[in-house]
């Protein structure tokens, strides 16, 4: 029995550091950038993103409704559970690290010690709700 193949992933590729186009999204803070590395993030299916935040960025308390897996590329991912931003509740995982997130689970991100690049993978749609509308940037352009 042959098994269909995934968007992007017929035949053999590879994604070198130096291929990848970082680009902005609208969800995000404006200085965060986000990488499509594997599948259509926008569809149902497989999907490989990378986000990029620098220094002192903070993603104010969000929800996706996928589940998700993250790993640790390089420098430090801060991430806390809850419905209020806390800086005093959020955990370092250095790289290497890997989180596993449940969809609709409430949580935040910060740069606290400077830039970190994470890898998410997950099965689209991709979706990012905000708890306060107000943090949105969607909706400050």
């Amino acid at each position: 029995m042959t098994r269909p193949h995934q968007p992007d992933q017929a035949v053999f590729r590879s994604v070198l550091p130096e291929d990848i186009e970082w680009q902005p999204f609208p969800a995000f803070p404006p200085a965060v950038r986000l990488a499509v590395i594997v599948g259509h993030p926008s569809e149902p299916g497989p999907y490989v993103i990378r986000v990029k935040a620098p220094g002192g960025t903070k993603l104010m308390p969000h929800m996706h409704p996928e589940d998700r897996i993250y790993t640790v590329m390089s420098g430090v991912f801060y991430i806390g559970l809850g419905d209020r931003f806390d800086g005093d509740k959020v955990q370092a995982f250095p790289p290497g690290s890997v989180i596993v997130l449940p969809g609709n689970t409430s949580h935040f991100h910060w740069a606290k010690s400077g830039e970190y690049v994470t890898q998410v993978t997950a099965i689209g749609p991709l979706g990012l709700e905000y708890l306060d509308p107000t943090d949105d940037p969607r909706k400050r352009r």
